[in-house]
């Protein structure tokens, strides 16, 4: 990590702006509902990425229009969402890599404060310097650092109050993922399941920065030998809160090492699938796995989408959704962890789950979706008005080998190699590198879908809205509005060269009588991440 900081450093710019009114628990729980905010980075505890403000619509979106863009700074990964805490003026929470974060007047576009997290330089990092959003609640914000760790901030001022490690970077572990918070205990989890880490998930105490309990998410008495040391089964994207249950559902990574499986025998529990958790103590609930001694990297790493009451199977239940890199939607019961529905595919499927030849046997072998997935970490969104839920997919094919590697503390541990760049395509191959695909979860079928070209990846998350919208950004520059429920392109924003890695928001305004939709554009991930950018694109459209 190069250009950080000696020591974090906050600046103060206009914070009297800043209406002192504490973010609530009750505030929290009804962000999805309310059009005014946007609190916790789903939208709402649920993960639906859906808005309830009705201004723009079908038949009017064709006349958004850009209010104004501004740069954030650092011209570094830019996949975060941000979040919007109503008040006069409504205060914009920002964060972007490498551990930056803004209060931002988003009536202005004016910077109210910023603090800059000073990353040690020895980090070891997989795939780029993310931070994916923060967290708030009552007079504090939160955010996860690249050496993982906590920070929490007074968000009035931009002061730091404390910090809190979780556990050692230099074994490997990061965190780059937006934190969630419920009824005063911050939860976060682990990453570095590319350097033989073992995956965690911990509660912090928001008041103190100490833990409430942490607990290892690879069940001890089903990995062989001392495997379970270096097994990976991380779950680097933030957990989904049950709040009737008190429950967190959380999205799992690939074991470790990633393409060497002859190291771990056995099916490799708890990864690739989700992980249900009690969210009082920790302790493990139920775990449905996705894909049973991975090979092929296909972590499931999507926020999981949390449905209630819905009929399936003849029975009213609540469900959660999860889109992984293998390219299918799963619905399991949120009670017992069981498989509903296993969808149509989202994306090509072609010599899927065929075995990666050894490095020295000479062989090629092209697999879809590769290791970048299917869906990656891209949050999808749902209309509950629809029943559709959106995501966007990579369709792009690569290849992979695997070997014998000695694991060293701190250093990759793949097992093998990924290879972007093939000699050739596998038959059958569209030529399309990516697609939004929007699902029926409760069907599994695919309703529509959006393919499209380009020499770079599709990341970044998508929103829909009450009014029957869907939007979302892609690697070309466009930020589209959809017909949720034809895929009909009913709107285009064009934001230059660089592609749109960050999440869509909207909220209303009351003091303005206008309804705002902000994304952040840059290129980012660590493969065909194409340009650079450091912008904030705030679009509004009046009553």
């Amino acid at each position: 990590m190069l250009g950080a900081p000696e020591q974090s450093v906050t600046h103060q710019h206009d914070i009297d702006r800043i209406p002192e009114k504490d973010v609530t628990q009750e505030m929290l729980s009804g962000s999805g509902d309310n059009p005014e905010a946007w609190l916790v980075y789903g939208g709402n505890y649920e993960q639906h990425r859906h808005t309830t403000c009705e201004i723009i619509t079908p038949e009017n979106v064709g006349e958004l229009e850009l209010e104004y863009e501004m740069s954030v700074g650092s011209g570094s990964s830019m996949e975060g969402t941000p979040l919007i805490v109503p008040g006069d003026p409504p205060i914009m929470y920002q964060s972007n890599g490498p551990n930056h974060i803004k209060a931002i007047d988003p009536r202005e576009g004016e910077v109210l404060w910023s603090y800059t997290y000073a990353v040690p330089n020895d980090v070891v990092l997989c795939c780029d310097d993310n931070n994916r959003g923060p967290a708030v609640y009552e007079d504090q914000v939160f955010m996860t650092t690249l050496d993982s760790g906590v920070v929490a901030l007074d968000r009035y001022s931009g002061e730091e109050q404390w910090y809190h490690s979780t556990a050692d970077h230099e074994r490997g572990y990061s965190a780059t993922w937006a934190p969630q918070v419920y009824e005063g205990t911050l939860f976060t989890g682990s990453a570095g399941g590319e350097y033989g880490v073992r995956g965690f998930h911990t509660a912090i105490d928001v008041e103190s920065g100490d833990e409430a309990w942490s607990t290892l998410l690879s069940p001890e008495t089903e990995w062989v030998g001392d495997s379970i040391n270096q097994s990976g089964t991380t779950n680097w994207m933030g957990a989904t809160v049950d709040e009737q249950r008190g429950k967190l559902y959380l999205p799992m990574g690939n074991p470790g090492p990633d393409f060497d499986g002859s190291v771990r025998p056995g099916p490799n529990r708890n990864s690739i699938g989700t992980l249900c958790l009690d969210m009082e103590t920790g302790e493990h609930e139920w775990f449905h796995q996705e894909s049973a001694h991975d090979v092929w990297d296909y972590d499931s790493a999507m926020p999981r989408i949390l449905i209630r009451d819905v009929e399936i199977r003849g029975k009213e239940r609540d469900v959660t959704v999860s889109v992984g890199k293998t390219g299918w939607l799963y619905t399991t019961d949120a009670e017992t962890g069981e498989l509903l529905v296993r969808s149509e595919p989202g994306c090509q499927q072609l010599n899927m789950f065929r075995m990666i030849p050894h490095i020295d046997e000479g062989r090629r072998m092209p697999f879809m979706p590769g290791g970048m997935g299917g869906n990656d970490w891209q949050p999808g969104a749902y209309n509950p008005d629809l029943g559709i839920s959106y995501h966007k997919l990579h369709n792009s094919p690569q290849e992979a080998w695997w070997r014998f590697e000695e694991f060293e503390a701190g250093k990759k541990y793949w097992g093998g190699i990924l290879e972007d760049e093939i000699e050739s395509h596998p038959e059958g191959y569209n030529d399309h590198i990516g697609v939004i695909t929007a699902f029926k979860p409760l069907t599994g079928e695919v309703v529509w879908q959006d393919w499209i070209d380009s020499d770079v990846y599709l990341w970044g998350g998508s929103m829909s809205t009450a009014t029957g919208l869907a939007f979302a950004g892609n690697q070309n520059g466009e930020l589209v509005g959809y017909d949720g429920e034809t895929g009909d392109r009913l709107w285009e924003y064009d934001a230059g060269e660089a592609p749109i890695s960050g999440d869509p928001i909207s909220w209303y305004d009351p003091g303005t009588e206008k309804q705002y939709l902000a994304i952040q554009v840059g290129g980012s991930g660590w493969l065909r991440r194409g340009k650079r950018d450091d912008r904030l694109l705030v679009f509004s459209m009046e009553e």
